[in-house]
């Protein structure tokens, strides 16, 4: 079975809208508000290391699909296999630079590419669908990057739902207040 691992910029009340720029009131909060720490960052290395497709819903897909092909620091995430969940998207792939995503229509579709051979599927943003990710049981881990924030609104990461029990696997704390924070969830 394949882990599902939702990665997040994430501010210390929960909120992980528009963290690059969007339209969020304060958006390119991660950036704009907290000085510049490198090794703050070196967890995304090791997820690009670690991940074998992306997983994203659709509000996300819409907008990374347009930038990150062209970047070159993503050139291994835009090599992999990647996914986006959407009941609204025509067809059975959707574009992605010069290649293409796969869409998944529910839930249902993700369980089941779980259950595929592979490695590591990194979910990132796409707040919606890591809420229903975990309301059906389906996210193994969760790699947050929690800055020292409070947005009051935005889209959360929490929803309303069951209680669920984590494992705290690896932490650090960063001279620009930021930490890291990885659990497994515990089934």
């Amino acid at each position: 079975m394949r882990p599902i691992v939702v990665t997040e910029f994430i501010t210390a009340d929960g909120i992980i809208d528009s963290p690059g720029g969007g339209d969020h009131p304060h958006a390119g909060w991660t950036f704009k508000e907290v000085d510049f720490v490198e090794e703050a960052y070196d967890i995304k290395g090791r997820e690009m290391a670690d991940a074998t497709a992306l997983l994203l819903g659709r509000q996300s897909y819409d907008e990374f699909a347009p930038v990150w092909p062209s970047m070159e620091e993503f050139a291994t995430y835009n090599a992999m296999p990647k996914y986006v969940v959407s009941t609204t998207l025509a067809g059975d792939t959707a574009p992605w630079g010069e290649g293409t995503v796969d869409v998944l229509r529910s839930l249902d579709d993700v369980a089941a590419l779980k259950e595929t051979e592979g490695g590591e599927i990194h979910v990132h943003g796409s707040a919606r669908l890591a809420q229903g990710l975990a309301g059906a049981g389906l996210v193994d881990r969760y790699h947050l990057l929690v800055y020292p924030l409070l947005l009051g609104t935005g889209k959360r990461l929490f929803g309303e739902g069951d209680k669920t029990k984590l494992e705290l696997i690896e932490h650090a704390a960063y001279s620009n207040g930021i930490t890291l924070q990885r659990y497994d969830v515990v089934h």
